[in-house]
């Protein structure tokens, strides 16, 4: 569910594509019959090629060496989970179609041939060539320590940030707390009893760095101490609803 916050200025998809590379930890490779979950076992290169660093016994490997084309299709699946406690904590999943190639010196050489995005609005097919050109988000290997921090050592700063929310949009909160954050804006993932929302706060110009994103921060802060505390969220504290 969306709520009627108006959504400001947001990645495009080649770019969230290649956040979701550079970001996550682990991700499922299927080939040729075989199918292996890796943790800590990808790079990516510059171009969006996937470096697969796995053991010499892995089946992955076997499957790569020993197939009739010389190169095996495969596909790889990434998950972009939010780092912070949240109900449906999947913000996206990143489904990657192509063909596995042994590296010299060992390892194996991913090059996609089909890029999709599943978001919860849809699924997005992304163009190669733009996903080859596309840059991950700045902040995109910081994001999961910058979110943790705000949720565990800056609740109060989160309430603020609520002021900037549209009051409708609050009707029934009973907790708000950051789902996601780029170069963009920081977005707030509104929980309910039976349904939740997101809304995005824009930064008044994009953050290029974690240093930057301090000071779009602060300016957010601003903003929020000058605005009037939600009604909604008024009734959620003296209800005792949360």
């Amino acid at each position: 569910m969306r709520d009627g916050q108006i959504w400001a200025a947001t990645p495009a998809a080649a770019e969230r594509a290649r956040s979701v590379l550079a970001a996550a930890w682990s991700c499922s490779v299927t080939t040729e019959g075989v199918r292996e979950e890796l943790v800590g076992a990808h790079t990516v290169a510059e171009d969006g090629r996937v470096i697969l660093h796995v053991p010499d016994d892995s089946a992955l490997l076997a499957a790569a060496i020993c197939a009739p084309r010389g190169e095996p299709s495969a596909v790889l699946e990434f998950a972009d989970v939010a780092p912070v406690p949240l109900r449906n904590r999947i913000r996206a999943r990143l489904w990657l179609a192509g063909w596995l190639t042994v590296q010299e010196g060992g390892g194996l050489v991913f090059q996609a041939t089909r890029v999709v995005l599943h978001k919860p609005a849809g699924a997005e097919v992304i163009d190669l060539a733009e996903f080859a050109a596309a840059a991950p988000d700045p902040l995109a290997t910081a994001e999961a320590r910058l979110l943790t921090h705000l949720a565990d050592a800056h609740p109060d700063a989160v309430e603020r940030l609520t002021r900037l929310v549209e009051p409708g949009s609050l009707h029934g909160a009973l907790r708000v707390q950051p789902l996601a954050v780029d170069r963009h804006g920081l977005t707030l993932r509104i929980e309910r009893r039976r349904a939740h929302g997101d809304v995005r706060l824009a930064f008044h110009r994009p953050a290029e760095d974690v240093a930057q994103l301090t000071e779009r921060m602060h300016v957010l802060l601003s903003q929020a101490s000058a605005a009037h505390c939600p009604r909604a969220l008024q009734r959620q504290r003296t209800d005792g609803d949360g």
